[in-house]
């Protein structure tokens, strides 16, 4: 498959780009980005091309995987998609449901197959974690809790990024929590949302088979306290997600790679996106 990177930040070097020149399925034609100087740099490292106009990227390929903010990922994945490209995209998907919905609607009418990576999803101890307490079912309550340094010391890759800065953790790692809580204890129903220090946000969620979860969202959190932890209830007990749940690398990322070559659709596709991206904003009209 013919694929262009569309993206020059530190998550498409050191993640996206890395992950699609090494895999056997994969062509990585090219790189665009919006500095033509961060494309050609890029590119280079990777052994692709830099394109300074992405339609001229969409025209010469299969398939693209973006790796941009929310704000700028959800119309140009809708472009390829009516375009008839197949879509590797981040979370979350879009920074409005307006938009993540004009993906969803593209995707359908171009007939092209989508894979949003949400990290644990792909991780293979998360992936096979979350797959038995699905399957074990019986629970009562679940949380979800990802305390991020990100903006905690300045040494984070991305703590010079805007859009994380203005949406916070709700909306950088709450998509992470969803991915999670919703596969085990079913859609959301109800949202509740508050604001703790800095961008902490506490949710609280009503899932359609009765259940309920929490889940703590924050990017600010002292180096000191960040981490995260997953922990269902239930009547056979407490399952604790057995390490840090989050933290994949390249093998992640593959095997998102192989589930948008694959044939059939993947649970985490356009459409989860939208679904998080709706719980996502519910939250944030919560908060007020």
């Amino acid at each position: 498959m013919r694929v262009g990177l569309f993206g020059t930040g530190p998550w498409a070097r050191t993640m996206h780009g890395p992950a699609l020149a090494a895999h056997p399925g994969v062509e990585l034609v090219g790189v665009w980005g919006r500095r033509p100087e961060a494309a050609a740099e890029t590119a280079g490292a990777l052994g692709a091309r830099p394109y300074a106009d992405p339609d001229a990227l969409l025209a010469d390929v299969d398939a693209v995987a973006v790796a941009l903010p929310p704000a700028l990922q959800a119309p140009l994945a809708a472009r390829a998609a009516r375009a008839g490209r197949h879509l590797l995209l981040d979370k979350p998907l879009a920074a409005t449901v307006e938009a993540a919905r004009d993906v969803v609607a593209a995707v359908e009418e171009g007939g092209v197959r989508s894979v949003v990576f949400f990290t644990v999803r792909f991780d293979p101890a998360g992936a096979a974690w979350i797959a038995e307490q699905a399957a074990a079912g019986g629970w009562y309550t679940g949380r979800a809790d990802w305390y991020g340094a990100v903006f905690g010391d300045g040494a984070s890759p991305f703590a010079d990024s805007p859009w994380r800065r203005e949406k916070g953790g709700l909306w950088d790692v709450g998509p992470h929590a969803l991915s999670v809580l919703l596969p085990v204890l079913g859609d959301v129903t109800d949202v509740a949302a508050f604001r703790g220090p800095g961008d902490l946000v506490h949710l609280t969620l009503r899932h359609a088979g009765g259940a309920s979860s929490t889940a703590a969202l924050t990017l600010t959190a002292p180096p000191a306290a960040a981490g995260v932890t997953c922990e269902l209830r239930g009547a056979r007990g407490v399952a604790s997600y057995p390490g840090a749940a989050g933290i994949a690398g390249e093998d992640a990322y593959a095997r998102a790679v192989d589930a948008l070559l694959a044939p059939e659709p993947h649970a985490c596709d356009a459409r989860f996106g939208l679904r998080v991206t709706e719980i996502l904003a519910a939250a944030e009209a919560a908060l007020g």
